[in-house]
């Protein structure tokens, strides 16, 4: 395949490093009797966890409460989660693209952004604060952010014409949510973004029992390793150094749970 950004060195690796296959160990996870829609409620699953990666105070039991039993919480309280869980309803009908992409981002921002940064590709120096008040992380200069996500999006429908094996469709989903990651390429929500991304690009080539793989829940349930995993490839940019991200990349296809 001629990518133009991601990368396949490590997929050898990737698949030494899993016992067993993905879908296979997918398989094994049985669905269990709840009282609401099985994709209805992992789609909470997904928008909780991933509201808590970004230091939400949401609880997953308050949201389904909100979410399916009709209990009244303040609407600040359950509004990002729920902005996250209406991405996650487009991204069922639609095709992943760069234009869809930045239709999802302005639905997952439209509670944090002004409506004239949701979906809008920055133009400005990005730099992303750690706890400590430190730069964890200098993302892609201005003058490249188009070029760099134009190439990743070419190499996601790439990827969605080809036929992949499980490992490949695990490694190259977890690969398109560490590019985005490291390409910043929006003012805010770019963690989000892509975490449904790779959620998207499962569901696109494994269809939906996707849903039950929770890799925003594993990621917030392993919320150090997922920053310490992020920061091994590098601090700017430029210099990112991808045959660093192999245990970035096993997280997702490792954290798939075997029983609810």
């Amino acid at each position: 395949m001629d990518l133009k950004i991601l990368t396949p060195k490590l997929l050898l690796r990737y698949k030494s490093a899993l016992k067993e296959s993905p879908i296979e160990r997918l398989d094994k996870v049985g669905k269990f009797d709840i009282p609401v829609n099985y994709f209805q409620f992992y789609k909470s699953v997904s928008s909780v966890y991933s509201s808590r990666i970004e230091g939400e105070d949401i609880e997953f039991d308050s949201f389904f409460k909100h979410k399916f039993m009709g209990v009244q919480f303040r609407p600040d309280y359950t509004r990002r989660a729920d902005d996250l869980y209406a991405a996650y309803d487009f991204i069922d009908d639609n095709t992943i693209t760069l234009q869809n992409i930045q239709k999802v981002h302005a639905i997952i921002t439209s509670n944090i952004l002004p409506v004239s940064q949701q979906g809008i590709l920055r133009t400005n120096p990005m730099f992303v604060i750690n706890s400590s008040d430190k730069i964890e992380y200098v993302a892609a200069e201005p003058n490249v952010v188009k070029t760099e996500i134009d190439k990743l999006f070419a190499d996601i429908d790439l990827l969605l014409a080809t036929d992949l094996d499980a490992f490949e469709v695990f490694y190259y989903a977890a690969l398109i949510h560490l590019v985005f990651v490291k390409i910043h390429p929006f003012q805010d929500g770019n963690g989000r973004t892509a975490r449904l991304l790779e959620n998207w690009f499962l569901i696109r080539k494994i269809g939906h029992k996707a849903v039950a793989v929770k890799l925003e829940k594993n990621y917030y349930n392993n919320i150090n390793h997922y920053y310490s995993n992020l920061r091994k490839i590098g601090l700017e940019y430029h210099e990112l150094d991808y045959g660093k991200s192999l245990d970035f990349l096993l997280m997702t296809a490792k954290g798939i749970e075997m029983d609810d």
